[in-house]
């Protein structure tokens, strides 16, 4: 079994056990609603230490039943979960690219050297030179945004 496949296997029995440890050890029994939200809990605690208690605001919109209000709620987390796997998707995605393009731009090795180009690479504006007339950016006055060395002119990899 490889490394990755171990890490997501024992993620997932964390998951299992927060699922389940909750109702296997009876949490919530005391209770008349065990596993409310923390909306409601935080209301039961406002009136019991101040029973005069006004609300500053109301809800914009309050679902006719709890049934409406919890497919709400799915439908809210759902939309936030594809927006972070879009988001994760298209970096990876993007991270790929660079490292493709990379390969086939220099070579087998291009994209795994993480070591940056030393000095005697330079050729004269102060750039990397590959070797093959061309450079990558990062001397000085190239608007890199860096101090034009070496740590800012390394390709990125991330």
């Amino acid at each position: 079994m490889s490394r990755n496949a171990k890490i997501n296997a024992l993620l997932l029995l964390v998951v299992a056990a927060l699922a389940v440890l909750p109702l296997a050890l009876g949490l919530g029994d005391h209770k008349k609603e065990p596993f409310t939200g923390s909306d409601s809990e935080a209301e039961t605690a406002i009136t019991e230490i101040e029973p005069d208690y006004e609300p500053w605001f109301s809800p914009l919109y309050e679902p006719p039943s709890g049934e409406i209000e919890s497919a709400l709620f799915a439908l809210q987390a759902a939309l936030g979960a594809g927006v972070l796997a879009y988001y994760f998707g298209l970096r990876r995605g993007r991270r790929q690219g660079e490292l493709r393009a990379l390969a086939d731009r220099g070579g087998p090795d291009a994209a795994t050297d993480t070591s940056a180009p030393d000095d005697s690479s330079r050729d004269s504006s102060g750039n990397h030179s590959t070797g093959r007339g061309e450079s990558v950016g990062g001397g000085i006055g190239s608007g890199s945004g860096g101090s034009g060395g070496a740590d800012a002119s390394a390709v990125r990899r991330a």
